[in-house]
This record gives C-alpha cells, sequence and structure tokens, in this order.
C-alpha cells in the first residue's frame, strides 16, 4: 500500500481459539481500496453516527457482524467519488442507512466506502449531512414505524401513543415525529428524573418509569396504548401488548431488553392488536425515499440539532460501551473527517 491509497477504517476480526471459542475485536486501522467488498459506486463518507447495532459491533458483541474482516458502520453520508450506476454522478451527495451495511457489507466507519447504488438514497435538499447523519438508521427506523402506523389508520385522534426506549435514537426521533403530527405520545425510560424534561422538550405528554413495563406481567391488562412504538422488546413488548387497546397497532424495531416474546395469543386473538415488524435493512428503495422524503418535511431540524452529539472517529470505539449502557441518549454522529 503507498500513503496516496491508504484511508483509516474501524475495523472488526474475529479470532478462534484452540477450543472453538470465537471472540471479536475493533480497531482503527489503515487499508485501501483492495479491502473494499465489490460495488457499483465509491462514496467519500463524510459521516456515520453511532447507533445501538454498531455499539454491539465495536464492543465485541456477536449478533451484529456475519462477515470478518469487516468496516462497522450502518450508516452512512457522502459524496459520489465514481460510479457506474447511471444513476449515480460524481459529486451527488447520498444516504445509505442498513442494506447490509456494518453487517455483511463493509459500512460507514471509514474514510471512503464501495456499495451499490440500488440502495442508496439522494440528500434531500433541505437536510444537510451533518443532519442527515444525525438522523441515520435510527431516525429513519422511527419514521418507518410512524408510516407503518398511519398505514393501519391510526390517528392523532386514536389515543395515546407509546414509545418505548424513549431516549435512545429511534425513541428520541420517533417521540418528535409522532408529537409534531399532533399525537399524545407517553416516553418510556429508566431515568425519568434525569430525561424527563429533555423527553418533554421533544414533545413527549406523559413520562413512563420503563421498570411499570419491564417486568414479566398478566398477558391481559387495562387498556391504555392505541398504539406503540417499541426499541425494547422482552417483557417490555409482552406488557405493551397486554396494554393495548383493542384494534391497536404495535410497532417493533428493537431489542435492547432481550430477543423473546413472553406473551401469548390473547392480545391478538380477544382485542384484535396487530404487531408490525420494522425492518429497515431490507426496505425497499421506494419506502426508503418516501422516509426521506418525510423526514425532510416532518422533522423539526432544530429540535433535531439539539439532541445530537458529534464524535470524531477516533472515539467511536470507546462510546460504543456508552451507548450499551444507556448513557448516551439522543443522536451521536461520528465526524469522519475531523
Amino acid at each position: 500500500m503507498t500513503p496516496e491509497t491508504q484511508f483509516r477504517a474501524i475495523v472488526v476480526e474475529r479470532t478462534v481459539a484452540e477450543d472453538g471459542a470465537t471472540s471479536q475485536h475493533a480497531a482503527l486501522t489503515l487499508v485501501d481500496d483492495s479491502f473494499l467488498m465489490p460495488g457499483d459506486v465509491t462514496i467519500t463518507v463524510d459521516y456515520s453516527s453511532l447507533n445501538y447495532k454498531d455499539g454491539l459491533a465495536l464492543a465485541g458483541r456477536p449478533g451484529v457482524i456475519r462477515s470478518w474482516p469487516l468496516i462497522a458502520g450502518i450508516d452512512l453520508v457522502g459524496t459520489v467519488e465514481s460510479s457506474e450506476d447511471p444513476r449515480w454522478a460524481p459529486g451527488d451527495r447520498v444516504i445509505l442507512n442498513g442494506s447490509g451495511l456494518g453487517e455483511t457489507h463493509h459500512g460507514g466507519l471509514a474514510e471512503r466506502a464501495r456499495v451499490s447504488g440500488a440502495s442508496l438514497v439522494r440528500l434531500p435538499a433541505g437536510i444537510s449531512a451533518l443532519r442527515a447523519a444525525a438522523i441515520g438508521t435510527a431516525g429513519f427506523t422511527a419514521m418507518l414505524a410512524v408510516l407503518a402506523l398511519e398505514r393501519a389508520g391510526t390517528t392523532p385522534d386514536s389515543g395515546p401513543v407509546l414509545v418505548t426506549g424513549a431516549a435512545g435514537g429511534v425513541g428520541s426521533i420517533a417521540v418528535a415525529l409522532l408529537s409534531a403530527r399532533g399525537y399524545r405520545v407517553t416516553a418510556s425510560t429508566g431515568r425519568v428524573d434525569e430525561l424527563g424534561d429533555y423527553l418533554r422538550g421533544l414533545g413527549a405528554e406523559a413520562i413512563l418509569d420503563r421498570s411499570s413495563l419491564s417486568e414479566p406481567g398478566k398477558p391481559l391488562q387495562a387498556q391504555r396504548w392505541a398504539a406503540a412504538v417499541d426499541s425494547v422488546g422482552s417483557a417490555t413488548l409482552a406488557n405493551v401488548l397486554a396494554q393495548a387497546n383493542y384494534g391497536a397497532v404495535i410497532t417493533a424495531c428493537g431489542l435492547a431488553q432481550g430477543a423473546d416474546l413472553p406473551t401469548t395469543v390473547m392480545p391478538f386473538i380477544l382485542r384484535g392488536v396487530s404487531l408490525v415488524g420494522i425492518n429497515s435493512v431490507e426496505a425497499p428503495l421506494a419506502l426508503r425515499e418516501q422516509a426521506w422524503s418525510r423526514l425532510e418535511s416532518d422533522l423539526d431540524l432544530a429540535l433535531l440539532d439539539g439532541l445530537t452529539s458529534s464524535i470524531t472517529l477516533e472515539e467511536a470505539i470507546p462510546a460504543a460501551d456508552d451507548i450499551l449502557a444507556g448513557r448516551l441518549h439522543g443522536r451521536t454522529v461520528v465526524a469522519i473527517h475531523e
């Protein structure tokens, strides 16, 4: 490699011990273009972001990365350098969330990326690159959840909407999006005293301590919610389903508490509750474009600035423990070239 072709990237490696045990380790290192995977668009990455998935990958936790060695980062915002895809030309500003990025394909925590042009979304004119990174997969996922509620006919008149994990990236933006459209939002968090004012500033009408949802409960409970956006899973999601109104729509997009779902069929067959999965990774292009168009029109960007912090590429690995421990709230942008 020559200095001209090298660029910085956070690469996750897997090692296998003699007894067959595996471990993962992330390090900021230098690679060159020969390290990149196949793709028809090469991008100079300006920003990425730190999501819960990124925290798992950078902390060496299993379940996110499925190909090694791999550049981490499930988001990127950048500028096209070269393209074999006729839809893209040098200088175009683009966004990529999901589509295997940072899981099976080299991700955005690097100065360069080579990806498929088929999943790229053009940076909306009304959103800067920095703000697009602040939105990232978290905001994109939150918007997909809001769109799912709308498709199911949920309106502000339907009743209270619960957002779990409300201080996290998905939850924060979900609270902001829903409240801006007139929904009565209850925000669930484990740090009521610390983050209550923050969540009310995003538009939450009420704050609920997550402890009231996080322990196993009865399969049917008093009806409270017309809809919900859940990023927690496990017993929390089971309790949300048990408290859902007749005909409620519950969207599930995360598993911060766990991947299990200790519930019964009763909320579904006795109350007609719908559980809708939100998959941001494999969302088709038309839905991606719709979500980003709505983010441009619906999200209060000044509010977004208030819930966004920025770190450098060098600071991303140490920050992984903070996001996993819940010490970060809102959105964390990774400024690649700072």
